[in-house]
């Protein structure tokens, strides 16, 4: 078949007269095209030159909603095994108990969720604050942000605390970054290897 039905000027009316009305497939009774003018493209369109994944910016807001909610998932159940225990002690029952309850889930749940939120907050736009300088995002970012984000959690408790503080966010975003390398790809480890060794 030809496809001077190209060249022609799209016809809303009735079907074209050089195209067979059995090749007509209508989506919608209101809509008479013919589905071969629809071309497949991307789903989204990326400028040239920019990556297919999102950066830190873009990653930053589901990972400090996450992690507030997860704190407060953590917290409301801490604060559940608190109260209970509380309550029992107290030989509290019935609506005082179940008030209780609740002051005790909702009060920790929310104490946590701040925790987990502020230190997500603070990890982000240390992230993204050092691939804006940097220039890359890359796994020493990752590092770099947790010790960061640590060393400020902690800094009003003092000097020993704040370097405990900084120990423990750089432990735990090494142990994020050597997971993401070996779980991810051997191909990621043999880049960094070449890079680096």
């Amino acid at each position: 078949m030809s496809d001077d039905y190209l060249s022609k000027p799209l016809s809303f009316g009735s079907a074209s007269p050089a195209l067979p009305s059995q090749h007509i497939q209508p989506l919608s009774p209101y809509l008479n095209y013919d589905s071969r003018y629809l071309q497949t493209q991307p789903e989204f369109i990326f400028p040239e030159g920019a990556s297919k994944q999102r950066g830190r910016f873009e990653l930053a807001f589901s990972q400090i909603g996450s992690s507030a909610m997860i704190g407060a998932g953590i917290g409301g159940m801490a604060g559940l095994y608190n109260g209970m225990r509380a309550t029992a002690l107290a030989n509290q029952t019935g609506k005082l108990r179940r008030t209780q309850l609740l002051n005790h889930v909702m009060k920790q749940g929310a104490g946590t969720a701040n925790t987990l939120g502020t230190i997500a907050v603070m990890y982000s736009a240390f992230g993204v604050l050092l691939q804006w300088t940097r220039g890359e995002d890359d796994e020493i970012n990752t590092i770099a942000a947790g010790g960061a984000t640590g060393l400020l959690y902690k800094s009003t408790a003092g000097l020993r605390k704040c370097a405990i503080g900084c120990g423990i966010g750089l432990a735990l975003s090494s142990l994020y970054v050597l997971w993401g390398i070996t779980g991810g790809s051997s191909k990621k480890l043999k880049e960094l290897r070449s890079q680096y060794l």
